[in-house]
């Protein structure tokens, strides 16, 4: 079941942070450390109402924030697909590295696209490190279009329309 998370998910959704940051070392994927994302980050996002888990008997295997679009770096690229202020941002995404390839990644994807279709938005948007070939390749498969290099931030800028 996917829901809107609250502060008594906080603890467990920082330990699957932890447990994703460190896996993606293993995989050397750069794009975390221990420092981002904690529970500070994610407690800003659950005041939000913006942090979203995915629970399987009674575990959190995934979570994702999604929030309109906001994200000055976003606006240093052109080629977007829509306007800005058109789309909804996926932020922090991550699932338990036990649970990879079991379609929970692809569920809280589809929660993400129904989330934007319900608020009237045109797109999804996302950022992944360039290393993140994991990431990379689930955008693909889901229909995001690589859109450019987000320099301020070293990451790799997608959207996908949500007409696709």
């Amino acid at each position: 079941m996917i829901r809107l998370a609250t502060i008594t998910d906080l603890d467990r959704v920082d330990a699957l942070a932890v447990r994703v940051i460190e896996h993606m070392a293993t995989a050397n994927i750069p794009q975390w450390t221990l420092a981002y994302p904690r529970k500070q980050h994610y407690r800003n996002d659950v005041r939000k109402k913006a942090l979203f888990v995915y629970e399987q008997d009674g575990r959190i295997v995934g979570a994702f924030t999604i929030l309109p679009e906001q994200d000055p770096p976003y606006e240093t690229i052109t080629g977007w697909l829509t306007n800005h202020g058109e789309s909804l941002v996926i932020h922090r995404a991550i699932v338990d590295p036990n649970r990879e390839r079991s379609g929970v990644a692809s569920t809280l994807m589809n929660h993400a696209f129904a989330l934007a279709r319900q608020g009237g938005f045109k797109s999804i948007k996302i950022d992944t490190h360039h290393d993140n070939y994991k990431m990379r390749n689930f955008l693909r498969k889901h229909g995001f279009r690589h859109i450019g290099y987000l320099a301020v931030i070293d990451r790799e800028a997608y959207e996908r329309l949500l007409e696709d």
